[in-house]
């Protein structure tokens, strides 16, 4: 009796959390990008402080001030608040400038990066399939290499390369294939239908033909 879940049991879970995630945070559930920001979290945590800062219209007046008098030496005088925006008029409509939105708060993608590690603990004991090893099974071992240092060197390059594309194609499977094609978007269906290919490419040329 195999241990794995139905494949319809899967779906229902990935699709449970993908809607859970949107409707909770109103952004796109990825990891490489949750990855990407707690290695530079930092940096992630001073763009967050800025940006509570600025929401209110005194702090950012006040910033205004201070990085006036530190450019020009002089201080602007105050007049209690930000100057109000002009009424738009239907000669002059209100322009509409497209801000893209920040990501999520780094402590819910800390919590994503965290949740999917357990949750994979967590299945891999109640399958009873837990196990501690240092290799990649015997498939890897005929395929590739069952040199423990060639091993190491082929999964560095390939996580190194794996980063790079996610990066670079603005997404990963999960961002693309579960959150980005949910939400219908071009891009997304674009993005993992080259990477899924990819795959199902390099997967037939390693077993038929390897």
């Amino acid at each position: 009796m195999s241990a794995y879940w139905p494949w319809w049991a899967g779906a229902l879970g990935l699709a449970a959390v993908t809607v859970f995630y949107t409707l909770t945070t109103d952004r796109s559930l990825g990891l490489s990008g949750a990855w990407d920001r707690i290695l530079h979290w930092r940096e992630e945590r001073e763009i967050e402080r800025m940006d509570e800062a600025l929401a209110d219209d005194d702090a950012l007046a006040e910033a205004l001030a201070q990085a006036t008098a530190a450019e020009f030496g002089t201080v602007p005088a105050r007049s209690g608040s930000l100057p109000a925006a002009p009424v738009p008029t239907a000669e002059r409509p209100e322009p509409q400038p497209a801000v893209p939105a920040r990501p999520a708060p780094l402590v819910t993608q800390a919590a994503l990066i965290v949740s999917t590690v357990i949750g994979g603990l967590i299945a891999a004991l109640v399958s009873g399939r837990f196990q501690v090893r240092f290799d990649m099974g015997e498939g890897f071992r005929q395929l590739v290499t069952g040199n423990p240092i060639g091993m190491i060197v082929i999964l560095f390059a390939g996580g190194v390369l794996v980063g790079f594309g996610t990066r670079l194609a603005g997404g990963c499977s999960s961002g693309h294939g579960l959150s980005g094609c949910g939400r219908l978007r071009p891009v997304s269906f674009l993005a993992t239908a080259v990477f899924f290919g990819t795959a199902v490419a390099v997967s037939f040329l390693l077993w038929k033909v390897v």
